[in-house]
């Protein structure tokens, strides 16, 4: 079994944010030679999440406008005592901060329209995200 770790930094310039790093993923992906498997891609922070979608700029938008109505920033929350972003740490533990796709024929097998995103919650800042591929 052959397992390749990578860590790649994501620059982010707002404060609620999706970056598209599909082809990062890929070619991570391409570059580990693993020809069947899973890829793992995990964010190592708490106020960012990991999600699949469609790259189109209104669902982009429309998603964006979800997160802060859900989670939204001037609400009352009990962390906000310590640190400003508890809606950051919300949305970030609801959505999530990693996923896993199949690894076939040395290619992350992904539908038409699904695309990885970064979703900065509490930026801007430079986020680390793991990529790991593990197979054969």
């Amino acid at each position: 079994m052959k397992v390749k770790i990578k860590e790649i930094k994501v620059e982010t310039n707002e404060r609620i944010q999706l970056i598209d790093i599909t082809n990062q993923v890929e070619e991570f992906v391409k570059e580990s030679e693993v020809k069947n498997g899973l890829c793992l891609i995990s964010s190592l922070h708490s106020t960012t999440a990991i999600i699949i979608n469609e790259n189109e700029s209104g669902l982009i938008q429309d998603i964006l406008y979800e997160v802060q109505k859900v989670f939204p920033k001037d609400e009352k929350w009990l962390h906000n005592r310590i640190d400003d972003n508890a809606d950051s740490h919300l949305a970030s533990a609801f959505i999530g901060s990693s996923k896993t796709f199949p690894i076939k024929d040395g290619k992350i097998i992904r539908g038409t329209w699904q695309n990885i995103f970064l979703l900065e919650l509490d930026g801007p800042r430079i986020r680390r995200i793991i990529l790991e591929a593990l197979g054969e």
